[in-house]
């Protein structure tokens, strides 16, 4: 077995005891709430991490392509019927042309905001002889997916529930404008809280069953029982967390389970290091909330600033460190955004006391058709 010294840099590393807490906390928190859980891949895109999310009471997973829904088979229960959500719009004959043989294997649903891609997933179900779930994906403020609340998404509902081949399940919704815990994110979900009830009087005034209410993002996951008639939850970034996730006050570094492991490559500018990660290695999402330009949190020099990349290389200046850098030293970078920096690595390390205990592929990397 390899020893966490032998792994060769730039890598992606991931404390295994934290990843468990993190896993579990949520888990424990949803069942307290009567929550349903159905976790957002999108994070750690494998199913050996799936698996554990279904162990530890996971009603079924979320993705955002078709590709990552074929991946997650792998996941599902052999015993038990197999759930995956996908919370993205799938359109054209050949995404639902695989879609439709994931749904022989599960029961796919799939979150849609127009008639149009809700009458392509239609034909799709009735030429394969499947049924598939749909749920009406309103916008509550993040201004990118989904139908205005009230008569837009009440016709898109009534729109679904028309369609052969389709079984309309309730409406989604995603609240990733919601990213501090502060008064600030406590007004927008008190707000959201209003937007959650209007939604539900006007579909029980219309008669329209809405059996699944799914929205839920990390940042404000704990507050997730706060929303009266949310039933079901899609985090994602939480198995991992990373530095933005800290900046919303959702956890703290101790809670962080991802890393990138770098090594020192120059020091030939004074005040400055060179580390052999970069553009490839690291997300180039910037610090929530800061005007400051920054790539992650160096673990070992929080006075240190990662502030430039290049393809293959990373700007730190560690003129407010009070400490020497040598050629070859080892560092840990938690990035600011740990989905996209997953995506960039082929494989993660798992470490347990210090010490690798396991390695497995990101089979989801790469999947975005």
């Amino acid at each position: 077995m390899m020893r966490t010294a032998d792994i060769d840099t730039p890598a992606l590393l991931v404390d295994l005891e934290v990843m468990e807490r993190n896993l579990r906390r949520v888990a424990d928190y949803t069942r307290k709430h009567g929550l349903r859980l159905r976790p957002h891949t999108k994070t750690h895109k494998s199913p050996r991490i799936g698996r554990r999310q279904l162990d530890l009471g996971a009603a079924g997973l979320t993705v955002a392509k078709v590709g990552e829904a074929e991946v997650m088979l792998a996941a599902m229960p052999e015993a038990g019927p197999a759930d995956l959500l996908v919370a993205y719009p799938v359109i054209g004959h050949a995404k639902l042309e695989r879609l439709m043989a994931v749904a022989r294997r599960a029961h796919v649903t799939v979150s849609l905001d127009s008639l149009a891609a809700a009458r392509q997933l239609s034909e799709a179900a009735q030429a394969a002889g499947v049924k598939v779930g749909a749920l009406a994906e309103t916008d509550v403020g993040m201004g990118r997916v989904g139908v205005s609340p009230g008569a837009e998404l009440l016709g898109l509902a009534r729109g679904i529930e028309r369609l052969a081949g389709l079984s309309f399940e309730g409406i989604a919704f995603y609240p990733g404008h919601i990213k501090a815990n502060g008064e600030a994110g406590r007004e927008a979900l008190t707000a959201l809280g209003g937007v959650i009830q209007r939604i539900l009087a006007d579909f029980r005034r219309e008669g329209i069953e809405a059996r699944i209410v799914s929205g839920g993002s990390t940042p404000s996951l704990y507050h997730s029982h706060e929303l009266e008639g949310l039933n079901e939850i899609r985090p994602g970034t939480y198995v991992y967390n990373d530095w933005n996730t800290v900046a919303s006050g959702a956890c703290t570094e101790d809670e962080c389970a991802a890393a990138l492991l770098v090594t020192v490559i120059s020091t030939a500018r004074p005040g400055q290091i060179i580390v052999d990660g970069g553009s490839k290695t690291f997300s180039s999402d910037r610090f929530a909330g800061s005007a400051e330009s920054t790539f992650g949190h160096v673990v070992e020099a929080p006075g240190a600033v990662f502030h430039k990349m290049n393809e293959e290389h990373g700007y730190v200046d560690v003129t407010k460190c009070d400490r020497k850098f040598e050629i070859g030293e080892r560092l840990t970078i938690i990035p600011n955004h740990i989905c996209v920096a997953v995506n960039l690595h082929e494989r993660v390390y798992g470490i347990r006391g210090g010490e690798l205990e396991e390695v497995w592929e990101v089979a989801g990397r790469g999947k975005l058709q």
